[in-house]
Parts: C-alpha cells; structure tokens; sequence
C-alpha cells in the first residue's frame, strides 16, 4: 500500500471516530433529579481522535505526543521544565525522592530528616515523606481557606527540617508569601502539590503566576476528575536545571543517560565514559545514577492530554463562574447561617476544584450529606479528613521517630468531623447547581424542623 493510500485510510478511520462520538457521546439534556457528580470528564470528538491517532502508530511508551504534550504543558506554566508521569500519586513520589539524590549534597534530604505539612489532605502527599523514612511534621489548617496556618510555621521548625510540602486545598493557593518566605529564609525546599489547583493563580510581588511555579518542585495530577485529564496520569515541574536532571533520571529507572525514549546515542558518548566503578566504555544506555522507578506515562495518555491542554484555559474560567453562582446562590438562600462558606486566600485567584463547607448551628454533616446523596447528588470529603487518625497510622500513631503534630489539630478536626464538598467543574450547568442548592435547602430545614419537634416534645 502506498503512503498516500496509507494516509487516507487513517484520515477515513479519523473520520468515523469523529462520527462515533457524535452519536455515542453527546451529552444528554438534564432533567431534574439526573446524578450530579463532583467532578468528571469534559470532552469532545478531538479527544478520541488524537486517543484513536496515537493507538495506530501503535507507539506504546513515551513519543511523540508526550513530547508535545510535555512542551505544551511547560509553556502554558511558564517553567523551563515538565516531566509526564503516570499519576499525580507518582508525581509527590517523584518530587520527594528527587530531594534525596546525592547530586545535591549537604542539603539531599535523609532518613530522619523532617518535612513540614498538613494532615487534611490526600494520603499520597505525605505517603512518601513515610516510604523514604522522613518525618512528617504536621500543622494545622485555617478555616475557611482550609490551608496552613502558617502562624504555626515557626514552631514546627527544628534543627532537622530540610522540606515543607502543601498541596494547595482544592484550588485555593495557600499564603505562599509566608510561607515562600520561610522557605528561603530557612533555606528549605518547597514542593507544591498542585494536583488540586492547575489554573490557580497567585500574586507574589507585583506579578501574578501559576501555583506549582513557586516552589522547587510542583506536581499535578490529571486523574479524571481533575481540572484536565489523562485517564491516568500526572507531571513533575521545575525551573531548576539540576532538579530537572534528578526528576528524567528517577522517573526513567535511575539511569544516568538522557536520550530519548526509542533513540540511542544521542549524544555520541554512548561507549567512550567511565562511570562509577565500571569498566570504561561502558554502554551509557545500562548506567544507573540513581535508585529510581519507571513512572512514565504512555503516548496514549499523552494525545488525550494534548487537546485536554487547549481547553484547559475554558475549563479553569467555568470553574471560576460555577463557584461564584453557587456561592451566590447559597447566600440567596441565607445557608450561611448554617454553612461556613469557602473563602479565597488573600492575594490569589483560584481554579477551583471543588466547593467546601463546613457544618455549623447544630447541623449534622452526615445527615446533609446523605440527604444530597438521596437526592442523585454526588458530595465528598476532605479526602483523608485528619490522616493520622486512620488505620494506617494504627502502628506508628503516637510514635515522635515516625511523625510530630503541632499541636492538636483542632481546625484538621473540624473538617474531619463537619465539612463536605459538592463540585464546580465544567460540566455543571445552571439548572444542575439550582438543584444541588435547592436540595441542601431542603436538607437543612428539615434537620432544623426534626430538631424543633424533638425540642418540643
């Protein structure tokens, strides 16, 4: 078969993917009483198409649509380097063992060494901070940002503490200045778990830029739910050239040599160099710099990421506008009564990944959460609530060699024991969050009128 024949068989297959979608994917009309789900997927025929496109060339690993996608990816943050991992949960892996590599020398994190962070959270923040054999040094929250105090920075602060790591809170940037500033002045490493938050913004100085970009290290996951997806997937980012090293070679097995996936001797070295204790000329493609893992993603993943990445700027402003009309609307309905509403760090602009609440006068959370439930209406929690309250912590809880809290965690607590969150994606429309507000209403006068009875009685 000819070439052009070649290209035209794929452009027919393209095109009937195109129409595949349009008969099986379209989004139906919403009727009232329809599930509401947190969050989910927002896509269109292009998506399917690139997904369709990768799968002929049948490249399985890392390609051409990853180096795309990894280029794009970096412009759009402004950072000299992005990094395309398998999960955002690999991301944290990958941001924290980074920090171990002997290439940074007397300030390498080691075992025993502390890092500085929150217990309301995902596990997989601080889950490496645990598998190297760090500690975690826990801190407790403001509501209602729902991020670090960081009045309680200082005091977390020992003689052993190389690292802060802070995801920022469904979106919402946490005090970056403070903490930035602590980070410098104390000589840390800042990595930022932004899994959360692609889209958020920050003012630091005079400028506003991309969270994720402050620190040494950012991450972002881009799980379904998230404000752009992979299927699976995440990244590493980071303006640091050394770091850069650190993070290709860690991600790619350890292995010291940086050419590209499928190509060899890139750099006409490949047999000329010692290394270690090898023999000279060993093949530079089989030496290993690092103890490291394979956390790459696939070129599959990467062509969904590629038109994700186009649509990620409409994605982040709908974000923006599903949570000033449910806010607006919450208020209308005078829940803040019983609801503390989020609130936006000062000197930031979220991408908000969720809408959080926390229950007050009385209200039970769970009794308003299955009630929304009930109604098709999807909530969830904080994630983890308080961590080190949950039964992987059963053989290390009150331990001070594994982790030190600062404090009691009071505000942690609270969000454990009273706050939800319902969504703010893309795919929410205004009659949909009509609903969702309608229904907590409703949920919360009726716990209020059950109240009122029983008082009564």
């Amino acid at each position: 078969m000819k070439q052009h024949e070649i290209e035209e068989l794929k452009k027919k297959i393209l095109t009937e993917v195109e129409m595949y979608y349009n008969l099986c994917h379209q989004k139906k009309e919403y009727i009232e009483g329809d599930h509401i789900s947190y969050s989910g997927r927002v896509y269109d025929a292009n998506e399917m198409i690139s997904l369709v496109d990768s799968s002929l060339d049948f490249w399985l690993t890392s390609g051409k649509y990853t180096n795309t996608f990894e280029k794009k990816l970096a412009e759009f943050l402004e950072v000299k380097h992005a990094f395309f991992v398998n999960s955002g949960s690999s991301a944290n892996l990958l941001a924290i063992m980074a920090l171990t590599s002997p290439l940074l020398g007397d300030r390498a994190l080691g075992r025993g060494d502390e890092i500085i962070t929150v217990a309301a959270g995902f596990p997989t923040t601080v889950a490496p901070i645990f598998q190297y054999g760090a500690v975690p040094v826990f801190v407790d929250i403001t509501i209602p940002q729902y991020n670090i105090d960081v009045d309680q920075l200082e005091s977390a602060l020992s003689e052993k503490t190389k690292a802060v790591m802070l995801a920022h809170t469904l979106g919402n940037p946490f005090n970056i200045s403070k903490v930035k500033d602590f980070c410098v002045q104390n000589d840390l490493w800042l990595i930022e778990d932004n899994c959360d938050a692609l889209g958020s913004q920050y003012k630091y100085g005079d400028d506003f830029q991309y969270t994720g970009t402050f620190g040494d290290i950012g991450t972002s996951s881009f799980y379904p739910p998230h404000h752009m997806t992979t299927g699976e997937g995440g990244a590493v980012y980071t303006n640091d050239d050394l770091l850069s090293k650190i993070i290709l070679s860690m991600r790619d097995w350890g292995r010291d040599c940086t050419c590209p996936s499928g190509l060899d001797n890139t750099c006409g070295h490949r047999f000329d160099r010692q290394y270690g204790k090898l023999p000279l000329g060993y093949d530079h493609k089989y030496v290993y710099s690092h103890f490291g893992y394979n956390l790459k993603a696939t070129d599959l993943q990467a062509a969904i990421g590629v038109p994700q990445l186009e649509k990620l700027p409409e994605f982040v402003k709908r974000r923006k506008e599903n949570f000033k009309y449910l806010k607006e609307k919450l208020l209308e309905y005078s829940l803040d009564k019983y609801l503390i509403l989020p609130e936006a760090e000062e000197d930031s602009d979220p991408s908000w990944f969720g809408f959080l609440m926390t229950c007050k006068n009385s209200v039970d959370r769970n009794g308003l959460v299955q009630y929304l439930e009930g109604k098709n209406i999807q909530t969830r929690m904080l994630f983890a609530g308080n961590i080190t309250l949950h039964p992987c912590f059963d053989n290390i809880r009150d331990n001070p060699d594994h982790y030190r809290t600062m404090g009691s965690l009071e505000n942690t607590n609270t969000v454990l024991e009273d706050a939800f969150w319902i969504g703010v994606y893309p795919g929410l429309t205004k009659p949909m969050m009509d609903y969702v507000v309608k229904s907590m209403h409703e949920g919360i006068k009726e716990q209020c009128n059950r109240k009122s009875k029983q008082a009564n009685v």
